[in-house]
Formats: structure tokens, sequence, C-alpha cells
């Protein structure tokens, strides 16, 4: 059984899902080299509409998640400080088990922002 990576963006200022997110995933290399995986936005739910990796494409090792979420507030003409106080949002993390589920859900307003592990 293979693993997945999936995430989600929920706008916590207007409660509800995040749309048109744009997100990078980057593998980390151990010497902190950064290769970029694929870019993707989010849809009506706040979830993109293909896995970021699954099955032969997970690989155990250190990844890193970039929201874009100035531009998304700035889209809906939320108030925000300029420069934007939370211009992109990283978040690192690592894949143990290439046969387990992650999910890396990302709650953010313009001023902070929250995230787990899911599955």
């Amino acid at each position: 059984m293979a693993g997945k990576l999936s995430t989600h963006v929920l706008d916590t200022v207007h409660g509800c899902p995040a749309q048109n997110v744009q997100i990078e995933l980057w593998a980390i290399a151990e010497d902190e080299q950064k290769n970029l995986i694929k870019t993707l936005y989010t849809n009506q739910d706040g979830r993109t509409d293909e896995l970021l990796l699954n099955g032969d494409e997970i690989k155990i090792g250190i990844y890193e998640l970039w929201f874009y979420v100035s531009d998304y507030f700035a889209s809906l003409a939320t108030i925000q400080s300029e420069p934007s106080f939370l211009s992109k949002v990283p978040i690192r993390f690592g894949i143990a088990n290439i046969n387990s589920n992650y999910h890396v859900p990302l709650l953010v307003s313009p001023w902070a922002y929250s995230t787990y592990r899911g599955s």
C-alpha cells in the first residue's frame, strides 16, 4: 500500500476554504539544496485537484510546502500591512514512512497560521 501527501487551506478570517492559493512542494536534500517538485493551486474546497505526492512519487525525506497567502488575501481585498506580515508560509516536514498518508493542512489569516499532521 503506497502512501500519499495532501493539503487543505482554510481561511480563518472569512471562515471558508481558501480558493486559488498557490502552493509549491519542494524536496530538501541533506545539503539543504531545494528541488521544486510541483506547483499547484487550491480549488473551491481549499484542496488541490491532485495529490501532492502519490504512489511511487512519495519518498522518505524532508519536504517544504510554500503557501502564497498574501497573494490570496490581496485577491480578496483583505486588509494587510504593507509589506504583508505573512507573505508566503513555509512548512518543513519529514516523511518517514512511504506507506503512510500525510496530510498537511494550513489554517491561516494575514497575521497567524497553524498546521498539524493529518492522515
